[in-house]
């Protein structure tokens, strides 16, 4: 039997990987079985960790089944195996790939490494790191020595049309940052939403707007979020002496904008948002492809950052703005990274090998371009993706693995999720203290990816 060397998950579906059939590869993955299986010798094996143990995807290109000569772990992370590659060209109905006489593979220098990087390798993992357990007054110390900071939220019920048309009120937002111990939440209005719905649970724009309609509906949610900071008494964030300032029990919000649809082509647009309504944090698309550039959900127009978004960057830098870069494309991402003189935000959002398409998931490399200038990079909870509080823990720890302690953080993205979170409100900071803690992570880490981190962006950012 032949070597075909390592096969690569990015490889299936691909002649590289339908031409090794018969031949001896090596490949690196999650395993999947059923819940109470401590070992197996026949399983699936995914690229990602499963949201549960007997969660598999449907799409017969991202599964592999593995026959082993002995059984293998099903609750240590991930696997390296060696075995037989075999390709089954008949089938719709079967998986595609099958890894049959595999053994378990020591990874090179298992031994050595830090349990940084042994979290790296999946959420249950960690689990078996050796990190002895946090205590509820250990988690709450962390937190109130940094600010903690949500870079992307809806807290309070400001981001709904119905809402705004209607003038409901607002949900409670500071009792359960001061009971959390929260400092601040970047709070978003949706720029677009009177463009896209919910589809299938996929969120699409459906029509074109009205010229002028997104500027007016943004004068509407900017006014709704005002009245919202005002009724619960937050501190506004509008400066460097403001940002230093915010702490836990003082509850801090900082007023920010999914989508720049409303800027419709001006930059005198932004001036005045700058100015009028304290905007010190945007997003430059949402769900639409809006006149600054790509977004991940729908096939690109621009091929990236128009030169309108890249007027909008540079203008941001010199108003004092953070610049987010959450929902646009890699090639897009990569235009504002040349163009930015300020650290960059992608705010909510996780760390996947390879994500399908149109997938709001992203790989290191798009990562390491938000962090190369100094940036970070926000994980969000969906509980389709991270089911416990220790498996979200464990997903800024693989986040903080490729690109680094300094540049992870939290975007909660608290009522704005189309399904589940694991993080529906701000009392459940210490929980997500106290996991990360248990996952192995020091007490000065801990505060950076919570807030440290975005305080230093925003420092950065701000003026005075």
């Amino acid at each position: 039997m032949q070597s075909a060397g390592q096969i690569r998950w990015q490889d299936l579906g691909t002649a590289r990987a339908d031409s090794a059939g018969g031949n001896a590869v090596e490949l690196t993955g999650f395993p999947v079985c059923a819940p109470a299986t401590a070992s197996a010798s026949s399983f699936l094996l995914v690229p990602e960790p499963a949201c549960c143990p007997g969660c598999a995807p449907r799409n017969r290109l991202a599964v592999i089944e593995v026959s082993s000569r002995t059984p293998a772990p099903m609750r240590s992370g991930a696997l390296r195996l060696r075995g037989e590659w075999h390709v089954r060209h008949d089938s719709a109905e079967d998986w595609r790939y099958r890894l049959t006489a595999a053994d378990l593979v020591e990874p090179p220098g298992w031994r050595g490494l830090t349990r940084r990087g042994v979290l790296a390798a999946g959420p249950l993992i960690c689990l078996a790191a050796g990190a002895r357990p946090a205590g509820a007054a250990e988690a709450r110390a962390v937190i109130e020595a940094v600010p903690a900071i949500d870079m992307h939220s809806h807290a309070g019920g400001i981001a709904s049309v119905s809402r705004i048309g209607a003038g409901v009120g607002f949900s409670p937002i500071a009792m359960p940052m001061r009971v959390g111990g929260m400092a601040v939440a970047c709070l978003a209005i949706v720029s677009d939403g009177p463009t896209h719905h919910v589809v299938n649970g996929y969120i699409r724009p459906y029509r074109d707007p009205a010229p002028g309609e997104l500027s007016a509906y943004a004068e509407r949610a900017f006014s709704r979020l005002a009245e919202l900071i005002h009724s619960e008494g937050l501190r506004l964030v509008a400066s460097r002496a403001d940002m230093a300032a915010a702490r836990a029990g003082v509850p801090s919000a900082i007023v920010s904008a999914e989508g720049a649809d409303f800027l419709e082509g001006s930059l005198e647009r932004l001036d005045e948002a700058y100015a009028r309504w304290t905007l010190r944090h945007l997003q430059l698309t949402h769900y639409r492809v809006n006149e600054l550039g790509d977004i991940q959900t729908e096939l690109p127009v621009h091929n990236g950052l128009t030169e309108f978004g890249a007027a909008v960057v540079r203008h941001c830098n010199r108003l004092g703005i953070v610049v987010d870069l959450a929902h646009a494309t890699m090639p897009m991402v990569q235009r504002a990274a040349e163009v930015t003189a300020k650290p960059l935000v992608l705010s909510h959002t996780s760390l996947i090998i390879g994500p399908s398409r149109f997938s709001r998931r992203i790989t290191a490399e798009h990562a390491r371009l938000i962090a190369g200038t100094g940036g970070v990079v926000g994980i969000w909870p969906p509980r389709s993706e991270f089911p416990t509080m220790a498996a979200l823990a464990a997903g800024m720890a693989r986040m903080v693995d490729a690109v680094g302690i300094d540049h992870v953080g939290l975007g909660s993205d608290i009522r704005g999720l189309v399904g589940t979170s694991m993080f529906p409100d701000y009392d459940q900071l210490p929980a997500l203290a106290e996991a990360l803690l248990d996952a192995g992570f020091r007490n000065e880490d801990v505060g950076k990816v919570l807030g440290g981190n975005y305080a230093r962006v925003m420092g950065a950012a701000l003026s005075g």
